[in-house]
């Protein structure tokens, strides 16, 4: 039997400011070393920026450090002065209505949708700010945010402060005002509507994030590279392949790494025209010829003073970062730079790739994404559920949360989330169960019982493949729900499900009764 079985970790676990990973800050007023493509060593000294007012203030002339002594490896080191949590406030934004994720969104925002068995999106860049030193954060949100400021506010409130060290997580909410009577119209406008607050932090850089996307990422060195290329903003980059590279929208780079092209999505000829040097950016000879292109992540460091004078004054009436403002900054002069991200990432805006992001995490002997790294950990809010039970079960390549109660059934590849409750009988096959937000009383489930009701959970020798079945479903006994008849996408909201992709998705709280066969 190879289950996983799911442990999480809340933000409380950490000290009081915050800091959960040994950062160059703890060794600063030392000479940090570099080596370069020649292996010559260039001695730093780490006082090189000073905060005055919000603004960076340099004390000596900036040394030219190879691309490759700052790109995401574990080969380089970070030397923040002044380090990221006095420094950098990290902007998570949450993202549209998530149409493409419909009907996961049906009552939640993109970044609450559960992830992992026991997380949710907005835990992922949470994660990687609290593990990159980065304690000061927002969270932008428009559409659904009750689940994800209740969410955040368990998690993260009561646990983030410090003396003289205050760290925090808020929700800022799309609000309408006498200057600006919309609400938010996408990235960049939701940032502009909120320059009166962002800018009071006294910090050198802002630190801009999507709030759906699965990756793990040290954004220290992220940052470090900004402030060493002296770039006024920085956007992270993928490597891809020609197969990959037509859905993404590409950056072309000069010898020194600064983007000098944007192409969205392009086909062809234009697609040939954007290839690059990826070596330019810390890949080998091989992997650059396999990964000839970059793409933007969608995540950004921007100068504190450029965001404002950017959003205010160049492009007051730009909406979109990717498409409008970062290419707006190229064009005008300004010192744009991509800094390599060559890791798992993936933008989970589909239910399928939704999907597949979540069975990814059971692969054997490496899962795509691990949530077992220790030096790098994810974060949640803590519920103190009791361990799952197993009685007779066969579980097989699979990751069971917490309090989960599982009966004589057949589990094969698949994702059972918290409080899951499988009867006898049942088969579970490459689905993923986002479990329950609360337990039924024996009580309640007499009254159901009494009454022909369902209670949550899947029901006996009920049959499951390929699905997703949201929070708090109720799926009665002897169900199928295996399109039978391979459809590819259908809308039967009424009927409680949905299918996009092939993939069958139950809707919360949907009811699928007795017999049933989907």
């Amino acid at each position: 039997m190879t289950t996983l079985m799911m442990m999480t970790q809340s933000p409380g676990a950490m000290s009081g400011n915050v800091t959960v990973s040994s950062t160059a800050s703890q060794i600063f007023g030392r000479n940090i070393v570099f080596k370069n493509q020649n292996t010559d060593v260039v001695n730093r000294k780490t006082s090189r920026f000073a905060i005055t007012d919000g603004r960076r203030r340099r004390r000596q002339a900036p040394n030219v450090v190879c691309p490759k002594a700052v790109s995401d490896s574990s080969y380089s080191q970070t030397c923040l002065d002044p380090d990221a949590s006095k420094s950098v406030l990290g902007i998570i934004l949450g993202g549209g209505a998530g149409t493409r994720l419909y009907p996961l969104t049906k009552k939640r925002a993109k970044p609450a949708v559960p992830l992992g068995a026991n997380y949710r999106l907005i835990d992922i860049p949470v994660s990687n700010c609290l593990n990159s030193n980065v304690n000061k954060i927002y969270v932008l949100t428009q559409f659904n945010s009750a689940s994800l400021n209740r969410h955040l506010s368990r998690a993260y409130a009561s646990n983030m402060g410090g003396y003289k060290n205050e760290g925090f997580v808020e929700v800022l909410a799309a609000q309408q005002s006498p200057e600006n009577p919309d609400w938010f119209q996408g990235t960049a406008d939701a940032v502009r509507q909120y320059l009166w607050l962002l800018e009071e932090q006294n910090v050198l850089e802002f630190l801009v994030l999507a709030g759906d996307h699965l990756y793990r990422m040290d954004y220290e060195k992220f940052i470090q590279a900004h402030r060493e290329s002296d770039a006024d903003i920085t956007v992270a980059a993928l490597p891809m392949d020609e197969k990959r590279a037509t859905a993404f929208g590409l950056m072309k780079i000069d010898e020194e790494g600064r983007i000098i092209e944007f192409s969205e999505k392009p086909k062809g000829e234009k697609l040939q025209a954007m290839k690059v040097d990826t070596t330019i950016l810390g890949l080998d000879d091989k992997r650059a010829q396999e990964m000839p292109f970059i793409a933007s992540m969608g995540i950004y460091v921007f100068s504190k003073n450029v965001m404002l004078d950017l959003l205010r004054e160049k492009f007051p009436k730009a909406n979109d970062f990717g498409s409008e403002v970062i290419p707006g900054a190229t064009s005008i002069g300004l010192r744009v730079q991509a800094y390599l991200y060559d890791g798992y990432w993936e933008d989970i805006g589909t239910i399928e790739a939704f999907y597949h992001a979540n069975l990814g995490i059971t692969k054997k002997p490496v899962p795509d994404f691990s949530f077992y790294d220790r030096s790098a950990p994810i974060y949640t809010q803590p519920r103190y559920l009791p361990p799952s039970k197993m009685l007779n079960a066969d579980v097989t390549n699979s990751v069971i949360g917490e309090g989960c109660v599982i009966k004589n059934c057949k589990i094969h590849h698949s994702v059972i989330g918290l409080r899951s409750c499988i009867s006898e009988g049942a088969i579970i096959e490459d689905t993923l169960l986002m479990g329950a937000d609360y337990y039924e009383t024996d009580a309640d489930r007499r009254l159901l019982a009494a009454k022909g009701g369902v209670p949550i959970g899947i029901g006996k020798n009920t049959h499951i493949k390929r699905a997703i079945i949201d929070k708090n479903a109720r799926i009665g006994d002897d169900v199928k729900i295996i399109n039978k008849d391979n459809v590819e996408e259908t809308a039967r909201e009424t009927d409680g499900y949905f299918i996009k992709s092939g993939i069958v998705t139950v809707i919360k709280d949907a009811l699928i009764p007795s017999g049933r066969i989907i």
